[in-house]
Parts: structure tokens; C-alpha cells; sequence
């Protein structure tokens, strides 16, 4: 084959002094270098990947199995990190010595890694009871961590959910076309955790549900489940709630009152009852935005009672008039229902404004890790799919975590991924050890470095 055949190299003989030629011919090379993070965060979280694979039925026949249930929800979970979100990858990774030291074979001889079609199999035989095992055990898996980090000194807790669109384009199980964000979607639920003033939210829970499900399904079985793991993790923490309008349904409330050490915050639509509540706040956050010709809010309380509660209750009014350039003033009222007993002002914007970080996460899940990738026809296959997105989110979590006063302190999902996974590696093996050569020029090092002993001591 002649040497200026494009699939063998790419010439350029013009661009440089010299001529340049791109061969892809390294043996025992990776562009993933730096995923051995990843391996090293999972072992941080007790080894979360053998715990979430222990919540499986391996139903295949013993004499025919070459790759254990542990090594296909590693691979995915660890190759979802890595920018690979759909089983069609496996392809190109399957001798990947990176991504084969990351199942714990060996880099060089050891057997490729499963393939799409088994990666499709393995999706398409979970059930729903193992699925509810594997979020509880996820769930379990952080708030452990996060107890052991902080040893005990848990004085609050925030537990924040909130629902997300997944828009789908095929014929999947359960997918309904949903008016609010008009088109055919999911509607999976996500949950944070946060603690004490941590301004981190780490996600606990990712569950899928039809695209027809009211905001609130599923709410109470999460908010049970959580605070049963942090009662026993936590024993001590005081804990607060806070969810936006879409979960203020009445059992959801009623649930929330019947908490012991459990203060809320939840929003709740206007009406015609909390217009009326309202107008006198309005009329004077009005004049003060007048006469400085700026947004001005006004906060206010109250009591109220919807007709299907039990009971009246709390209030915050935010009366707000919003200003903008060429632009006519408009009014912005908020109503939010909460048992806490501090000031409206503070309530608002100390505790349930925070929760709009929520959104940052989540499009963290949408635009670094692709969760909405749900593209299998069974629901429960995409309930899996989610809940690898889940995991391997957890996982890029403690690497932000462990990169505390870095350049990737505050680095999106996506941007630690560019900076600390996706480095040139070439693998060598000798009798007594794996050696991983990473690019001497590589800017990020310090920060590489910084994680991979931090992992290392605290899995020591």
C-alpha cells in the first residue's frame, strides 16, 4: 500500500519545514490516560461499581460468560466519564490498555473488552427490582462517603430534587409527548444532597420516569429512602428540604409536616387567593422601583390554605418588579410555603434561591455526560443507562472534590474531562509493574498530581 494512502497516514508536506507525517500506528496507546482517576475515585467510594454490580442477576449460563456483570457496569460507567455515553464506543475501546487496566486486566494480553452487542444484552436484562436496588445502594454509596469525609461533623443536610426534560425520538417504552416543554420526552427526577454551608450539591438519585408523570411522582418514595440512609449516616444533622413549584402537591407536603428535625421550602404556583395576599407588597415594591428605576423586591408573609390541605400554613411572599433596559417594568411575584421561622428575606434568598445551583448540575448531566442518551426501546434499559450516567457523575464529583485550590476547583464536567482524562498515554508492562508515560508537556500536571495522591492516601 503506497505510504500516501490516507488511511494509513496523513502527509503534509507543504505545513512545516519538514514534512509532516500522521501515522496511527502506537501500540499499547491511549487517549484516555488519565481515567486511572476514575478507578482510583470508585475505590474511594468503597468500590462502587463491584457494590452497584452486586444488586444484579447474572442470568446467563456460567460456561459462556466472559465478562462478569462488574466488568460490564465498569465499563460503561467508567467509559460514560469518559465522553463515551452510548454501548456503540465499545468498539473502539476494546483494546484499549487504559480502559483495560480499568477493569483490572491486563493491559497488554488480557481479553478486549465486551463488546456493543453484549453491552446491548447486558442494558436490556436488568429488571425494575434490580434497578431499585442499584439507586439505593447508589444513594447509600454517597452519603457514606460524605459522612466518612466530614467524620461526623454533619450539623445540616439540604436535599434538593428536581425534574429535568429527556426528549426522545423514537418509539421508547413510555415516552409521552409532554405540553410544557412540547415535545415527546422522559421526565426523570434528579437528586442533590448538600452539606452544612458546602456549597457542592452531590447528586444521590437519577430516576426515570414516562414523559406524562406529574412533577411530583415519585417524590415521597425518594425523600423516604433518603432520609431513612440519613438518619443512620447522619444521625445528628438537622435537615431541610427544598423543592420548586411542580412538587407542592398535598401528600407531598403532609409527608414533609409529619418529619421529625425537617425544616422545607417549597414553592407554589400563584392563584387568585395569593394575588389578593400579595397586591399590597406589590404596590410598594412598585414605588421603590420607581423612584430608583431599578428591580426593587418586597418580602411579606402570610397564612394560607389551599382547599385540599389540612391546614394553613406559612407563606413567604416575594413581591418583585423587574426592570430592564427598553424594557416596561414587570411584575414578578413568588410564593414559597416553608415551616422554617426566620425572616421572609432571609428565608428566600439565603435558602431557597440556593437551589438554582440545581440547574448548573444538571446541565452538567445533559451536556458533559449526555443522561438524556436514553435511545434504548425498553424503559428499564434506559432506567439503567440513567443510573450509569448517575454513577460516573458521582465519580467526576470526587475528582472536583479532591481538586480543591487547583485550576479544576470549579471545573464543569466536561472541562475536567478535557484536562485531567482525555491525556496521550502509552502503556508499558514489565514482569513487576504497569508504567503509564503521560506527555511530559502536559499543563495540567499539577493538578493530576494533586488528586491522584489525594485518592491515593484516603484509599489507602
Amino acid at each position: 500500500m503506497s505510504e500516501h494512502t490516507t488511511t494509513e497516514c496523513l502527509l503534509f508536506p507543504d505545513l512545516f519545514p519538514k514534512p509532516v507525517v500522521v501515522e496511527f500506528d502506537q501500540e499499547n496507546g491511549s487517549s484516555d490516560g488519565g481515567a486511572l482517576l476514575l478507578k482510583a475515585a470508585d475505590r474511594r467510594y468503597g468500590r462502587l461499581t463491584e457494590r452497584l454490580s452486586e444488586c444484579l442477576l447474572d442470568r446467563r449460563q456460567a460456561g459462556k460468560v466472559d465478562h462478569t456483570l462488574e466488568d460490564l457496569l465498569g465499563q460503561r460507567i467508567f467509559g460514560i466519564a469518559c465522553g463515551y455515553p452510548d454501548a456503540n464506543d465499545a468498539a473502539r475501546l476494546a483494546q484499549d490498555p487504559i480502559h483495560k487496566l480499568l477493569a483490572d486486566r491486563d493491559p497488554e494480553e488480557g481479553k478486549d473488552l465486551a463488546s456493543q452487542p453484549t453491552l446491548s444484552r447486558f442494558e436490556n436484562a436488568v429488571g425494575p427490582k434490580e434497578l431499585y436496588r442499584m439507586a439505593a445502594e447508589l444513594a447509600d454509596c454517597v452519603l457514606a462517603r460524605h459522612a466518612q469525609r466530614l467524620r461526623g461533623a454533619v450539623r445540616q443536610v439540604t436535599i434538593d430534587l428536581d425534574p429535568t426534560d429527556d426528549p426522545t425520538h423514537g418509539a421508547q417504552q413510555l415516552s409521552f409527548f409532554n405540553g410544557h416543554y412540547d415535545h415527546a420526552c422522559y421526565l426523570p427526577v434528579v437528586g442533590f444532597i448538600s452539606f452544612n454551608e458546602e456549597a457542592e450539591q452531590y447528586l444521590f438519585t437519577a430516576v426515570l420516569r414516562p414523559g406524562n408523570a406529574p412533577a411530583s411522582k415519585g417524590a415521597i418514595g425518594i425523600l423516604r429512602r433518603v432520609l431513612a440512609l440519613l438518619h443512620q449516616h447522619c444521625p445528628q444533622a438537622r435537615i431541610r428540604v427544598r423543592l420548586d413549584g411542580g412538587f407542592a402537591h398535598p401528600a407531598v407536603l403532609d409527608f414533609l409536616d409529619g418529619q421529625p428535625k425537617l425544616d422545607y421550602v417549597v414553592a407554589i404556583a400563584k392563584n387568585a387567593v395569593l394575588k389578593r395576599m400579595v397586591k399590597p407588597a406589590m404596590r410598594e415594591a412598585g414605588r421603590r422601583s420607581r423612584r430608583s428605576g431599578k428591580t426593587e423586591q418586597v418580602y411579606r408573609e402570610g397564612r394560607y390554605a389551599a382547599g385540599t390541605w389540612p391546614h394553613a400554613r406559612r407563606v413567604v411572599v416575594k413581591a418583585e418588579v423587574v426592570r430592564q433596559e427598553g424594557k416596561k417594568p414587570k411584575d414578578n411575584p413568588r410564593f414559597v410555603v416553608t415551616n422554617l421561622k426566620q425572616t421572609p428575606q432571609w428565608i428566600y434568598e439565603q435558602v431557597y434561591c440556593y437551589r438554582g445551583n440545581v440547574e448548573n448540575r444538571i446541565k452538567e448531566l445533559h451536556d458533559g455526560l449526555q443522561i438524556d442518551r436514553t435511545s434504548c426501546c425498553r424503559f428499564w434499559a434506559n432506567q439503567l443507562r440513567v443510573l450509569l450516567t448517575a454513577a460516573a457523575y458521582v465519580l467526576m464529583q470526587e475528582l472536583r472534590l479532591q481538586a480543591a485550590r487547583t485550576d479544576c476547583a470549579q471545573a464543569q464536567v466536561t472541562t475536567l474531562r478535557e484536562r485531567l482524562l482525555k491525556v496521550g498515554a502509552r502503556v508499558v508492562q514489565s514482569i513487576r509493574r504497569v508504567v503509564v508515560h503521560l506527555p511530559v508537556a502536559f499543563p495540567f500536571r499539577p493538578a493530576f498530581q494533586k488528586i491522584a495522591a489525594a485518592l491515593a492516601i484516603s484509599s489507602a
